[in-house]
């Protein structure tokens, strides 16, 4: 995890908000790495993950998360980590060599009509120690030895890809956000990427990302939104990263926004705000 974006937000593993939605999307830029910092942050703060790895393998996640100090193997070992791997499910899906629980969760693979319910279905065991819950969590079930759950998604625009539709995706991370913060009182992490420029208005899968991220956003507590620098490539600036914690009060929507630049390294990331990099002064 990078302790300077906990700064930011004014978290730790020892101390965080439950029952958040936190959007995660870029836009000419690639914000993979907050993904990581989430995963490891979460297994830090002892709590049970579920992390459903639509775009990268396995061995891809574990080898980034080693670098920041966490043992995805270990996490699995032990019970902590749930992890779906669509990338190395997804031959046995379509193939139908397998039948069970991962294969069910991805069964929107061979027909995206059917929608999303074996995998929110999927979601639902992961997060919950046992199938059958008491009276205050509606049968869904009660964490155990681990903190709050914790559902992270990278990234759920593959699945628009894929051939399922904005309004069943959005489907999906209600009834997820629904089970996962309101009833379990833990925490969403979700990625979606934007490829057109923000004012595009075309057919196609930006127009669907664009819709996603919107239906999304209304949701969400917590938004950080990754871009390119507006002059270009720097070799010391990756990018920028805006920040904005949504509220409502008095019924009515509070959004407080900051924008900082930030650099990627092999073991972490540094943020700053725009113009202070030791590149521009």
């Amino acid at each position: 995890m990078f302790p300077e974006l906990n700064a930011i937000l004014n978290t730790s593993p020892d101390n965080f908000k439950q029952g958040e939605l936190i959007l995660v999307s870029d836009r000419r830029a690639d914000a993979s790495f907050l993904v990581h910092h989430f995963l490891s942050f979460y297994l830090k703060a002892g709590c049970k993950v579920c992390f459903l790895g639509l775009a990268q393998s396995f061995s891809h996640y574990s080898a980034v998360s080693q670098r920041l100090g966490v043992s995805l193997t270990q996490a699995k070992e032990k019970g902590q980590l749930i992890f779906l791997e669509v990338l190395n499910e997804s031959l046995d899906v379509l193939l139908q060599k397998t039948s069970n629980t991962k294969s069910q969760a991805l069964d929107f693979l061979r027909d995206p009509a059917v929608g999303l319910r074996g995998l929110y279905d999927f979601v639902r065991a992961s997060v919950s120690d046992s199938g059958v819950g008491g009276e205050d969590d509606g049968g869904v079930g009660t964490v155990g030895r681990w903190g709050p759950p914790v559902l992270l998604v990278d990234d759920l625009t593959v699945l628009l890809s894929l051939g399922v539709s904005v309004g069943s995706v959005l489907d999906f991370s209600h009834y997820c956000f629904v089970t996962v913060c309101s009833q379990l009182k833990g925490n969403m992490v979700t990625l979606v990427r934007c490829e057109g420029e923000e004012d595009e208005d075309e057919d196609g899968d930006e127009e669907g990302s664009e819709r996603l991220l919107k239906g999304l956003t209304h949701q969400c507590c917590l938004t950080l939104h990754v871009q390119g620098l507006p002059t270009g490539f720097c070799r010391d600036i990756h990018g920028q990263v805006e920040v904005c914690w949504r509220k409502t009060q008095k019924d009515k929507p509070s959004n407080q926004r900051k924008l900082f630049q930030y650099k990627v390294h092999d073991k972490g990331a540094s943020f700053f705000a725009r113009g202070t990099s030791s590149a521009v002064l």
